[in-house]
């Protein structure tokens, strides 16, 4: 496998991300409102989106943003909400491993789950341009700042209440991410495994980010045995 690292790739990976920079938008309000409503000033959440970049782990903290701090607590379910990257990290190595200076490292601290769906889905189109990933990357980061900043200004305006039909944009936009990744019929029993062990067991943990780990594990394992049994088969 050659991996090239060019301009054009770059603005291929910009380009890509367009339509999901749209999905974004309701997804970032939410956490500007939360973060409005947790006190912090607009600065404070401009900084906090821009060096953390993960919607997920921003809203987990500003869910877990009480005096005192239940840090044991919020350091557990940060832990259960970006495990994944431990195994997202190690699949972009080829293209990671191409990359030298300012650009490695640039598209190590923007890992994130859009552009890291974008870049599977082009690996297995047989296109291998490292700087695809990069161009993604920072046009989620762009959109993602800009977005909380709006939703902080909102915030400001309006206090939504529990329940408010925008809460829902965090998971929708890890629903939509199921789209580009998806393979075929033969994904379709591991990712129902993840679902149901995931709901299933929900309810039993002390802490539902629990359950996200729970569901993954399960998941992971059935298409790990799937795997298997496919290889096997074909010996």
């Amino acid at each position: 496998m050659r991996v090239i690292a060019t301009g054009a790739g770059f603005r291929r990976g910009a380009r890509a991300t367009l339509p999901l920079t749209v999905g974004l938008v309701p997804f970032g309000l939410v956490v500007g409102v939360l973060a409005q409503a947790q006190g912090l000033s607009a600065l404070e959440q401009a900084l906090m989106s821009a060096l953390v970049f993960a919607g997920s782990s921003q809203i987990l903290a500003l869910e877990f943003w009480t005096d005192p701090a239940p840090i044991a607590s919020a350091t557990l379910a940060a832990l259960a909400v970006n495990v994944r990257f431990a195994l997202m990290g190690p699949s972009l190595a080829p293209w990671i491993d191409a990359l030298k200076g300012v650009r490695k490292w640039a598209t190590v601290s923007a890992i994130v789950d859009h552009a890291w769906a974008l870049a599977i889905a082009e690996m297995r189109a047989g296109r291998h341009d490292a700087l695809f990933y990069l161009g993604s990357a920072v046009t989620l980061w762009s959109a993602w700042l800009a977005t909380t900043i709006l939703g902080h200004a909102l915030g400001a305006v309006v206090a939504l209440p529990r329940g408010h039909p925008l809460f829902f944009a965090a998971p929708a936009c890890f629903i939509a991410l199921l789209v580009p990744i998806w393979r075929g019929r033969g994904d379709a029993a591991p990712w129902a495994i993840a679902a149901a062990v995931s709901l299933g067991v929900g309810p039993l943990l002390p802490n539902p980010a629990l359950a996200v780990v729970s569901g993954a594990v399960a998941g992971s394992l059935a298409g790990a045995l799937r795997e298997t049994a496919g290889g096997a088969g074909q010996r």
